[in-house]
């Protein structure tokens, strides 16, 4: 007999129902009894008591369906300790949610500051399984997170349809990608769409450098220019001010330009007569139906999280690396990212071939 609680927190991906059905799947398959609390909406669940038990039928025929059967939420691991307007104890809330349900395990899917609150709660003595989903692909400790690869096709599918009404019409398109902190998904999903300049935040960019990538383009005779841009990207005078100083620059752009591909735009336009235009492909980049490679990871991983459970092994990341499953102790990955280096063989792949990341 085992007892598992589920949540999904954080931003939603493709994949999450995928994972939970490899969880809940293997478990069933190999024990006579098996209860499953499902927790609404991620740890405002587990806070407030608001959960459901389900049943096998409830993770049938949702391989292929987008977001999370269970709602979820963000929760800022910094405000977890912080009482909340009642002076609820957060904390305490989720334990005794957890042993009054007796639960022998609770699976936790989400992103960094998910995982966070995971390992508190590993450490305040709760069997915990953290499972990595994020479309950013940043989470230390694993080469692969559920939703990313699902995401990367959404991203490139937006700026293979950029090209050809940029080349009809002699434009510069700027194509805004998911990564406020890391530039995975941009630096994948443009390589892939043929994008000629890609901006990630780990590669603070000058804008002279790009527009002479634009007039480069334009003397051999390539009428348009595809910019993949990181929502996070930034300038090389900006990522050289102190930290309070680029907060309060990136506040005042706030107000100026809606993203950072405004801001862009306003920049090349002093340094470039041409027509520029901008795409946002946005949430569509978390929607949808998981990406086969998506649903074996998941399968895969969901899986590996059930093992760990009938083995009463707990308070580690399921990872995968070089392909294999690797369990990560939650204290050694908690709380870092996994930022793209500029020495990646990657981004030398892609210089090599004149792609230019504006540096």
């Amino acid at each position: 007999m085992k007892r598992i609680g589920l949540l999904t927190s954080g931003g939603d991906c493709q994949a999450l129902n995928a994972t939970m059905r490899g969880v809940v799947k293997g478990l069933a398959s190999n024990l006579d009894e098996l209860e499953v609390y499902g927790f609404d909406d991620g740890y405002k669940g587990l806070i407030y008591g608001d959960y459901r038990m389900l049943s096998a039928k409830d993770f049938s025929g949702i391989l292929t369906r987008g977001g999370t059967i269970l709602g979820t939420s963000r929760q800022p691991f910094k405000l977890m300790r912080v009482p909340d307007d009642r002076g609820l104890d957060k904390v305490e809330a989720m334990k005794q949610t957890y042993y009054k349900l007796r639960l022998d395990c609770l699976v936790i899917l989400g992103g960094n500051g998910t995982q966070k609150t995971a390992n508190m709660l590993r450490e305040e003595g709760l069997n915990i399984i953290h499972l990595p989903k994020t479309i950013d692909n940043d989470i230390w400790g694993t080469d692969m997170t559920f939703g990313f690869q699902s995401a990367v096709n959404i991203a490139t599918e937006a700026i293979d349809c950029i090209h050809t009404t940029a080349a009809s019409h002699s434009r510069i398109f700027i194509v805004e990608v998911m990564g406020h902190k890391v530039g995975w998904l941009t630096l994948h999903a443009g390589i892939a769409g043929g994008a000629d300049i890609i901006l990630i935040p780990e590669i603070p960019y000058d804008i002279d450098k790009i527009a002479d990538a634009v007039r480069k383009r334009n003397r051999a005779g390539k009428g348009f220019t595809i910019l993949a841009v990181a929502e996070g990207a930034v300038s090389k005078e900006d990522a050289a001010l102190p930290k309070k100083e680029l907060k309060k620059k990136m506040e005042e752009n706030a107000k100026k330009y809606p993203s950072v591909s405004y801001k862009l735009e306003a920049e090349l336009k002093e340094k470039l007569d041409l027509d520029i235009r901008i795409t946002i492909p946005g949430h569509m980049q978390r929607g949808g139906s998981p990406c086969p490679y998506d649903r074996v990871l998941s399968t895969h991983m969901g899986s590996a999280a059930a093992g760990l459970i009938l083995k009463d092994e707990y308070g580690y990341m399921v990872g995968i690396v070089n392909g294999k499953i690797k369990k990560v102790p939650l204290q050694e990955c908690a709380g870092k990212l996994k930022m793209v280096s500029p020495d990646d063989q990657l981004i030398k792949a892609a210089k090599r071939i004149g792609i230019s990341f504006g540096d």
